[in-house]
């Protein structure tokens, strides 16, 4: 029996936590966030960015404050004012309307990242920047 099972628990989950919460090979950023958030949510501040860029390329330290010139200041607004899936990849909406710009929806799960060399923060195709009309 192991002397200090809580301590052996403590190690288990932290383990299992590394395991869920690491980018695949070659995940492009916007595919890994998009993953967790799915899974865990947006807690309001850059915690999968952060994560990604910890693991992927931690000298991107200006990684944030780009993200924040397209309007993303937490996981979830990359997705509300940065990207969207492409427009091919949408599903037709209640109307049958496709297309970005609200004539779509997102497909029930993105297919799988198709990849970027492991150093950029480049998304992959499966991402198109949001138009800005302004």
């Amino acid at each position: 029996m192991d002397p200090d099972p809580v301590r052996s628990a403590e190690a288990d989950l932290a383990a299992l936590s590394d395991a869920l919460t690491r980018p695949a090979p070659a995940e492009c950023l916007l595919c890994f966030v998009d993953r967790m958030l799915t899974t865990f949510g947006c807690d309001g501040t850059f915690r999968w960015v952060r994560r990604w860029r910890a693991l992927r390329v931690p000298g991107a330290t200006g990684l944030e404050r780009r993200l924040g010139r397209i309007g993303a200041f937490c996981d979830c607004e990359l997705f509300l004012n940065g990207w969207t899936v492409r427009d091919e990849l949408l599903v037709p909406d209640e109307d049958g309307a496709e297309g970005g710009g609200g004539g779509g929806d997102r497909p029930p799960d993105v297919p799988g990242c198709s990849g970027v060399d492991p150093r950029s923060t480049q998304p992959c195709s499966t991402w198109v920047a949001l138009r800005r009309d302004r």
